[in-house]
């Protein structure tokens, strides 16, 4: 069937491959087409299967050599793809570069362009040296989770009789007035809940409702800044009405050893519950030099190796990244859209603005899989079993239904690909000299590059 093909390389991991068909074989498909309608299709004047072809031919000519030359075109790229090594990538459909030109008297050629799989050249990713922070971890930070587990544990109460002061929790109702005092039905929020001193609500009130009770209502004069967070409220003045409809405060629990067994029966005194906070900080800080190290040493080996990502590559990571952005918003896609032209942006400039993230992301990916084939890494079944086991006590969960969970979901693939990729920084971080930096704190630290 194949008479001959032609594969040349194009940009950005593209190639035009280049295929001709003898004529005897688009011949016997397209006789074999008219045949096969003939059988099965019905016309007017004569019965069902006893249709000439000559008839069907004069009726339907074009039709039937488009859908003969569109066979010829699938069975044949099946039939290359076969036997070269150049073949597309899952998320990259051929393109056709030139017309389906289907005729007997001659060979059938056609021309189609794809992505394929990018050619890596790898620099050096040994002997190099990199700087980690050095993590401080002070008192004020075990305080600081300790408050927050208070925080966590405390009890809300009613509080009808005493004004609004700040860190109350307060419910109000709200609306924005014209300059008839006439409410703007579309601004109207009722049973709004925010914490005094928060910020979390969009008029930034939390100084205002200072020292009402439960029942009042006030008028309040805003007027926002040209850069404002909320851009639809930007370089504007207005009047709100906000009532008061409940006032209630926080009860926080003494830190000593009871709020340390509410926490968890694993703790008996706050001495225990103080000691896991230290461990979970060490552990955070620990994971997030790890972080850290990792991105400097693969961007040293990024700096130095050369890949050309593909354009259906960039792209179909950008639309992963498009989904994940609306899952966040918990909205529907149109309606994100809608969201971004409502601002003066599109989904286009949002893909723009991402591409050279999208673009460090497949390329560091790319080397890092490169590498672990280089090195011959592997994950075998028991260093699942052990990272399972690893996970399962540090949530206390029950390692064989975390087990179970994997498999269930099909995600040990996934699983052993993530403990290779553990392997490989480990190697990396033997074979390449990592030297102390800076000291900084606790939170700055987990602030670092997010």
């Amino acid at each position: 069937m194949i008479k001959d093909k032609k594969v040349e390389a194009q940009e950005k991991s593209s190639v035009r491959l280049t295929v001709t068909v003898d004529k005897d074989s688009v011949r016997k498909e397209y006789d074999t087409l008219v045949t096969d309608y003939a059988k099965s299709v019905q016309l007017k004047g004569f019965r069902k299967g006893h249709v000439p072809v000559v008839v069907l031919e004069r009726k339907f000519g074009e039709s039937l050599k488009i859908e003969a030359a569109e066979k010829v075109l699938e069975s044949s790229l099946k039939e290359v793809f076969d036997e070269i090594e150049e073949r597309p990538l899952p998320y990259s459909t051929p393109r056709m570069e030139n017309e389906l030109d289907l005729e007997f008297d001659k060979d059938f050629t056609f021309v189609v362009s794809y992505d394929v799989y990018p050619k890596i050249t790898i620099g050096a990713y040994k002997g190099l040296e990199i700087e980690a922070p050095q993590v401080i971890i002070g008192e004020e930070d075990e305080k600081r989770e300790l408050e927050a587990l208070q925080e966590q544990n405390s009890v809300v109460i009613d509080k009808d009789d005493s004004s609004i002061a700040k860190e109350n929790v307060v419910t109000v109702n709200y609306v924005e007035l014209d300059d008839k005092d006439a409410e703007v039905a579309s601004t109207r929020r009722e049973d709004f809940v925010f914490t005094v001193g928060s910020g979390y609500n969009i008029y930034k009130i939390d100084d205002d409702v200072i020292g009402m009770k439960k029942g009042d209502e006030k008028v309040f004069e805003k007027e926002f800044a040209d850069d404002y967070e909320i851009e639809s409220l930007r370089g504007t003045k207005k009047r709100i009405r906000v009532t008061v409809t409940a006032v209630k405060e926080k009860q926080l629990p003494a830190i000593d050893d009871d709020l340390a067994q509410d926490i968890s029966d694993k703790y008996k005194t706050l001495d225990d519950l103080k000691k896991d906070i230290r461990r979970r900080l060490e552990e955070s800080a620990e994971s997030r030099i790890r972080q850290l190290k990792s991105d400097a040493v693969i961007e040293k080996i990024s700096e130095a190796s050369s890949v050309d990502l593909p354009e259906s590559m960039i792209q179909a990571e950008l639309e992963s990244s498009w989904r994940n952005f609306v899952s966040q918003l918990r909205a529907q896609e149109q309606q994100v859209i809608a969201m971004l032209e409502s601002q003066g942006r599109s989904q286009e400039q949002l893909f723009q603005e991402w591409r050279p993230a999208a673009e460090k992301s497949i390329k560091a990916q790319l080397l890092i899989h490169r590498m672990i084939e280089d090195e011959k890494i592997e994950a075998t079944d028991e260093d699942a079993e052990a990272e399972v086991k690893r996970q399962a006590e540090s949530g206390s969960m029950d390692s064989a239904e975390l087990m179970d969970y994997y498999r269930k979901n099909q995600m040990l693939d996934m699983l052993k690909h993530d403990i290779q990729e553990k392997k490989l920084f480990d190697l990396l971080f033997e074979q390449n000299k990592v030297k102390n930096g800076d000291k900084v704190k606790f939170l700055d630290l987990m602030k670092r590059n997010q």
